[in-house]
Parts: C-alpha cells; structure tokens; sequence
C-alpha cells in the first residue's frame, strides 16, 4: 500500500463517520477546593463543538450540575442533575451555557461553556448573581470578550 493510498482511506473514514462519532466528551470536576478557591468547578470554561459532552465528576460530595435560568441558548430545556451524582451531558445547539451548582451557587460555583461559534449574549452580563458568583461569571465574561476581540 502506499502511503498516499493509506491517507486517503484514513480521510474517507472519517469523513464517512457520523458527527457523534467525532465527538468528544470533556470532564469537569465537582470540588470543595481547588486552583481557583474554594467551591469550584474545575475547569470553570470549556469551548465545545456542537455534539460534544461533558461529564460532571462528583469528585467531592454534596454537589450538582444545573443550568442557570436565563442563562441557555433559547429553546434549551437546562438540565438538573441530583446531589452526589456524576452525569454527561451533550450539547448540540450553539450558544452559551451557564452552569452552577445548586447547593453551592451563592458561594460562586459556576461554569461557563460555549458551544460552536457562538457570541456571549449580553443579557448574561445584566443577571442577578449571588455575591460571589458575580466576580466569578464577570472574569469568565470579560476573558470570552477578550478572546473574541484578539486577532
């Protein structure tokens, strides 16, 4: 066989593989402490490609994964994992994403995902967060407008 051969049958396949089958699933951590303080997830932004999961590890106990209401693409139902439980979930609309846990939401354990190509709605920057969410969502909101300003 030769080599060119061999990189055209690599190439066929995977453009023939379905979409889920070139997805990824990503792994957030559910912690009382980590890099960033305490009550955190970890990582605390992922930039996703439409199809791509995330698996919410409950690596410490007494934590969740939830949507924040007024914080999903429209249409989005959120989603609400129970205490204690590891759960994925898949993301297939672009959009922006806000994620906390609810027991520990006003002690500022949030999550920011963006899906696809998509631009922070600027509704986000106008929520009520509890106290210590609010730095936290304003410094991932402030980083995503930076990166998308970059060249």
């Amino acid at each position: 066989m030769t080599a060119l051969f061999k990189a055209l049958c690599v190439a066929s396949i995977a453009f023939a593989a379905p979409p889920s089958a070139l997805a990824e699933t990503f792994e957030v951590r559910m912690l009382n402490r980590g890099e960033k303080g305490s009550m955190v997830f970890e990582p605390d932004f992922l930039a996703l490609k439409s199809g791509d999961s995330i698996r919410f590890i409950a690596t410490n106990k007494s934590h969740n994964a939830a949507t924040i209401d007024g914080m999903v693409p429209d249409g989005y139902p959120g989603f609400k994992g129970r205490i204690n439980e590891e759960i994925t979930v898949r993301f297939d609309q672009a959009g922006f994403y806000g994620i906390k846990c609810s027991p520990h939401y006003g002690m500022g354990m949030v999550l920011l995902v963006k899906v696809g190509d998509a631009q922070l709605p600027e509704s986000y920057r106008a929520i009520d967060f509890p106290a210590r969410a609010k730095p936290r969502f304003e410094a991932l909101f402030d980083a995503v407008t930076t990166a998308a300003a970059a060249p």
